[in-house]
């Protein structure tokens, strides 16, 4: 898997070269819950990240990297969104499906980046996730003018419905990613997940929410990814992305 990551670092890497130093380069990386999409993109991050200080020499690029993995997870509409719908009880339980995030605002951040950049430009806020919580935080991540490599990564960020396919269409997005993986093995990692964070009180539990929510997703996802995708990038059982 690590030669995986190294290649991907010296294609950004390359592409990130090549562009001119007013634009970002831009990346979504699209999966089912459980492929790995997130430990795949800051891998990537991070590597670009090391060329980067590899190359200036500065510990200035340590502290403000060109590189940033930008999670989707910020844009889940809020539980109070949520208890706002038609039907509040099969939106608090099918939460993580396509309609529980915020699309549009997801494709105002891309367009937000996508802008020609100066070193004068204010920093772009995207929303993180508090899982302690359980809702979205407005304005946590600070994307500013050096950070000019932006890797997105998330369920629907390849889904070819709207918003999500104009995000991703070739004038916001350099490439697009799909990482492909087992229903099998991706069930077994959000059981260990599930668990680990609180989200299920035991094994079953995990498994019954992986079942009838999280695999659910999956299946839409992998049935309407959009047809152009630059690399397809296989998660195995043993996957390592460091």
């Amino acid at each position: 898997m690590e030669s995986q990551v190294n290649r991907l670092v010296d294609k950004v890497w390359d592409r990130y070269n090549q562009t001119p130093p007013g634009q970002r380069v831009m990346i979504a990386i699209g999966g089912i819950p459980g492929s790995g999409k997130t430990s795949l993109a800051r891998a990537v991050a991070a590597g670009i990240n090391q060329k980067h200080v590899q190359q200036a020499g500065s510990t200035d690029s340590v502290n403000d990297p060109v590189a940033m993995a930008v999670p989707m997870d910020g844009f889940h509409l809020t539980r109070a969104q949520l208890s706002a719908m038609p039907d509040p009880e099969r939106a608090h339980a099918r939460r993580g499906a396509e309609f529980t995030f915020d699309g549009a605002a997801f494709l105002a951040l891309v367009n937000s980046l996508r802008a020609p950049v100066e070193t004068t430009s204010v920093a772009v806020l995207a929303p993180s996730f508090d899982h302690a919580v359980k809702d979205p935080v407005a304005g946590s991540i600070s994307i500013g003018p050096r950070q000019r490599i932006v890797i997105f990564e998330g369920n629907y960020v390849c889904l070819d419905k709207e918003p999500w396919r104009t995000a991703s269409d070739a004038q916001h997005m350099d490439e697009r990613w799909f990482v492909d993986v087992d229903f099998t093995v991706a069930r077994k990692r959000l059981i260990k997940r599930h668990v680990a964070a609180g989200i299920a009180a035991d094994a079953e539990a995990a498994a019954a929410r992986a079942d009838e929510n999280d695999l659910v997703n999956g299946a839409e996802i992998v049935a309407g990814l959009v047809a152009a995708i630059d690399e397809t990038i296989v998660s195995r059982e043993d996957a390592s992305w460091s």
